[in-house]
């Protein structure tokens, strides 16, 4: 981390950490900080759901929840940015305080509960940017307090097939209450029938991901790899974030309710990962996400076999210079290893990571 990151964090860290969140968001809305020169590597390039992504690299879903600054991140070296969660409506979420960091850990806890502004803020934003080029895909969720689910979603495609790069479903957040078990395999595939028919009928068909936990059981992830196939969804987002407290060092903030994220979460997401990819075969697309901070654990995912990653909490703790390092360091890597693409990498580790207990 530079110095001036590290004087960035200082300060951002003597905030709460969702005042913090909201600081960040203003300030890359306003051209700070500057991202470093952007890696053009055509060794880095990804086509994947018929779709050229410059680099592997994504940010998360989680960060810019109201798609405010999309084109800002794609500025900071990520070759693509993930913007939502986005519900039909607007909603505050769960009380504050509602994000802890785990500082020792490299870590966080949150349990937000989907607050955002609703979809019809972020479309007025992603119809403003149209022509500006960039992967921009749209994460959707079901309002707290509706009574159809499963309709959230599919006006979720209606509403963002005409702008969003990519969809992805997410029903793995752990802070609405009942989400999760739309990952059951009688209600995914009545939610995975429904969004594809939802797509069907827009405007535009971008590919449709789906985003599930990493506390999932071996029978739960056969269930899903099953569901996705037979429903021909595009893709998986491995994963969202944890109920588990893994390998926690002391802090007084571990004991908080909520989805933990960050460096603790990279063993398990990776497992899931590594079985997915042995459940979905080799064509599926899988994004990786979880405890991505750095070049070494970015290309691990894609050894364990992700095609492209994406983080968040490593940004709070690498600092925004860091996307632009990690796509540097995949660069300098490709150039040392001699590959010709990232492709080569992927699956390399695949057998040991899937071989790992999800204990």
């Amino acid at each position: 981390m530079s110095v001036l990151d590290r004087i960035g964090q200082k300060l951002l860290f003597t905030f709460d950490p969702e005042t913090a969140h909201g600081l960040s968001i203003a300030a890359l809305r306003c051209g700070l900080p500057g991202g470093a020169r952007t890696v053009r590597d055509t060794r880095l390039k990804v086509s994947l759901c018929g779709l050229d992504f410059p680099n592997p690299l994504g940010m998360a879903a989680g960060y810019d929840k109201n798609a405010e600054v999309p084109d800002a991140l794609l500025g900071l070296g990520f070759g693509f940015a993930e913007v939502g969660t986005v519900t039909p409506l607007p909603q505050a979420g769960n009380p504050k305080p509602r994000i802890f960091r785990l500082t020792s850990n490299e870590a966080v806890i949150n349990r937000l509960g989907f607050n955002n502004e609703g979809h019809a803020a972020a479309e007025k934003r992603l119809v403003a940017r149209l022509g500006r080029g960039g992967i921009v895909g749209v994460n959707i969720g079901a309002n707290k307090d509706s009574t159809d689910r499963v309709g959230d979603y599919e006006s979720g495609v209606s509403r963002f097939a005409p702008y969003a790069s990519y969809l992805t479903v997410n029903i793995s957040s752990p802070n609405t209450p009942g989400l999760r078990t739309m990952q059951a395999r009688e209600q995914l595939g009545e939610l995975l029938s429904r969004v594809r028919a939802a797509r069907t009928a827009a405007s535009a068909q971008p590919p449709i991901f789906l985003k599930i936990a990493p506390d999932l059981v071996e029978a739960e992830l056969e269930d899903i790899a099953a569901e996705v196939i037979e429903k021909q969804i595009d893709g998986i987002i491995v994963s969202n974030t944890t109920i588990s407290r893994p390998a926690l060092r002391s802090d007084d903030a571990a004991r908080e309710t909520g989805g933990l994220s960050g460096k603790p979460l990279f063993e398990r997401s990776t497992i899931v990962l590594a079985r997915m990819r042995k459940l979905l075969g080799p064509e599926m697309a899988i994004i990786g996400v979880g405890g991505v901070n750095s070049m070494e654990t970015a290309l691990e995912k894609i050894r364990a076999g992700a095609d492209l990653v994406q983080l968040y909490t490593g940004m709070i703790y690498g600092g925004p210079a860091l996307p632009g390092r990690i796509v540097a360091g995949m660069a300098r890597f490709a150039e040392t290893e001699k590959l010709k693409s990232m492709r080569e990498l992927r699956d390399s580790h695949l057998d040991r990571w899937a071989s790992k207990p999800l204990s």
